[in-house]
């Protein structure tokens, strides 16, 4: 029997009712996402097996005619349910593909959603939180769903070159709840490709750049004691130092995925809670601390009064981190 979806429904609504509200103030912009929104499918030689959508805002025309960069910000999707209907995890991708760019979409940046889907048949395959079980699936239309978003990003950054705009390989990702669990992960899986990412309420535990901590051997998703034994790569961390991470939770959140087998293995709760702590917040300080002991350039931001859902003064620190982000590597 599928292990029944509980992690996102909150999350879903309470974001989906913020965009709404956004989109009713100001429904140009829906407009606007529309007409330069595109749905691309994956070619029969590709790469991905999954189609991706991509927005392209007007104010980029300008960077096309001036040949100055842009960005792809990368924001994996997050159905909040299983289903082995693709056309609704594909809906659900659309639903996050079209408020984002309203948000985020002045910052010279294209914006890339994913449609990973996240069955119910296999559901142990946490796919769009990247999972251990979703790391070692041998499907043909899930193995390495990293590498196949990789090779989505490669393609976006070709049609839009084609196109005439002069692109950046290295992305921004933004991701929330499980999908900032696939963002922080893929981070540390390949820390070379980003350029900054925003993190907010990772599941319940940001997974630790190290591979033990107090003695104890961490292992994926907890940890990356055995990346190498899982991927062929060993953990970059040199690159993953240069990373900017802005991680962020709210201080009453209690959208814990560690509890969950689709997330975590027994072996790795067993761990954890007595280590860390029994909820996302106990769990925040020792996970600031891990990211300081090896020099990472993360930040911890802990939001008072806030639940499961992301606020409009989060937004804002979003912009003004993607922001710094930006200013910083064009200096």
């Amino acid at each position: 029997m599928p292990f029944p979806a509980r992690k996102g429904k909150g999350c879903a609504r309470s974001i989906l009712l913020l965009f709404a509200a956004l989109l009713v103030s100001g429904a140009w912009g829906a407009g606007a996402v529309f007409s330069h929104l595109s749905k691309v499918e994956p070619a029969a030689e590709a790469s991905f097996r999954w189609p991706y959508f991509l927005y392209t805002p007007d104010w980029l025309e300008d960077n096309r005619i001036f040949g100055t960069p842009i960005r792809l910000l990368v924001v994996p999707n997050n159905s909040g349910f299983v289903s082995d209907d693709q056309a609704f995890h594909e809906r659900m991708a659309l639903a996050t593909a079209i408020p984002y760019p309203i948000i985020f979409g002045d910052l010279d940046v294209a914006i890339l959603v994913p449609t990973f889907p996240r069955p119910s048949t296999g559901w142990e395959c946490y796919t769009h939180a990247l999972d251990r079980d979703t790391l070692l699936a041998d499907s043909p239309d899930l193995r390495r769903i990293d590498l196949q978003l990789e090779a989505m990003i490669d393609d976006a950054a070709d049609r839009l070159s084609r196109r005439g705009w002069t692109v950046d390989r290295k992305i921004l990702m933004m991701g929330f709840s499980a999908s900032a669990m696939f963002v922080n992960r893929f981070a540390v899986l390949h820390p070379d490709r980003v350029l900054g990412a925003a993190i907010g309420s990772p599941g319940g535990w940001p997974i630790a750049p190290v591979r033990e901590w107090q003695g104890r051997s961490l292992r994926y998703p907890v940890g990356v004691a055995d990346l190498e034994a899982l991927t062929g790569e060993s953990f970059d961390l040199d690159s993953f130092r240069q990373v900017p991470l802005f991680f962020f939770l709210g201080d009453r959140d209690e959208n814990d995925s560690v509890t969950f087998p689709d997330s975590y293995d027994d072996e790795d709760r067993a761990l954890m809670i007595p280590l860390f702590g029994a909820t996302p917040v106990e769990r925040w300080d020792d996970a600031d601390a891990i990211y300081a002991s090896i020099g990472a350039r993360a930040e911890f931001h802990l939001y008072p009064g806030v639940g499961h859902t992301m606020t409009m003064k989060e937004f804002l620190d979003l912009r003004d981190f993607f922001t710094m982000v930006l200013a910083e590597e064009g200096a």
